[in-house]
Formats: structure tokens, sequence, C-alpha cells
């Protein structure tokens, strides 16, 4: 079981991993040894979540998730394959938290009485500076 939130965890049987050979610099060590590791995850078939759950990972993963509803992770950051599967899971929880935090609306409040009556006051003030620097005028 790997623990997202308190309340939430997805079973280790729905994931799936997958060893390659990495890409970019490392010369024969990546050319050779398989050492990425890709999580893949059906979000479409899994048990493990609520429909209003399914819909909210979706929506916020979406660029992760593929036609077919299987949500992608890898990590090639480290030279072992050990390393780099905890890497994965790691990602993969703190994705799923990201995704299922519902967002706090935001309470309208409105200016209080004494608040325009400050800026009324700073802006007079300010005003009469102002009018203080100007140069008299001739009649």
């Amino acid at each position: 079981m790997i623990h997202i939130t308190r309340t939430f965890s997805v079973p280790t049987r729905e994931l799936k991993f997958v060893a390659t050979t990495g890409s970019g610099p490392g010369g024969q060590h990546v050319n050779r040894v398989a050492t990425k590791v890709v999580l893949l995850w059906n979000v479409e078939t899994s048990t493990s979540i609520t429909n209003s759950q399914r819909n909210r990972i979706r929506q916020k993963l979406s660029t992760r998730i593929n036609k077919i509803g299987i949500l992608r992770v890898s990590s090639s950051k480290y030279r072992s394959q050990k390393a780099n599967r905890t890497a994965t899971i790691e990602r993969f929880a703190s994705l799923l938290q990201e995704a299922l935090k519902r967002k706090i609306v935001r309470k309208k409040t409105k200016v209080t009485r004494k608040q325009k009556a400050k800026r009324m006051d700073q802006k007079k003030r300010r005003s009469s500076t102002k009018s203080l620097r100007k140069p008299p005028k001739h009649e």
C-alpha cells in the first residue's frame, strides 16, 4: 500500500513498474544498465478511488495521463534502479496529494468605513503637501 493521505491509499497491485535504460549523458553505464524506472497506474480501472477523485485526478493531471487513462511517472535521477523506484513512488504520492487537494474558495470582504476614511485622509494630506510645493499665484 502506498499512502497518499490519511484516508486514501493505493494498493501496490494496481501499480506497474517498468525499468528501461536512461537517456542523456552518462556513457556506457546509462547505455547498458536499466536504471530508469517508469511507474504506470491505470486511473480508469482503479478500484481504490471514487468517481469524484477520479475526475479530479483526470482534470489536474491531464498532461500526465494518456488516452487509455494510464498515469505515467518516471525517474532516472539516480544510478540505481532501487533509488529511482522509491523516487517514482514519492513523486506519484505527491502528485496525487496535490491533485486531490480541494481549492479553498476566497470569501469576498468589503472595505470597512474606517479604512475608507483613513485612505481619504491620506489622500487629503498628500494633496495639501503637493499644493504647498507649487509657486504662489500672481494676480
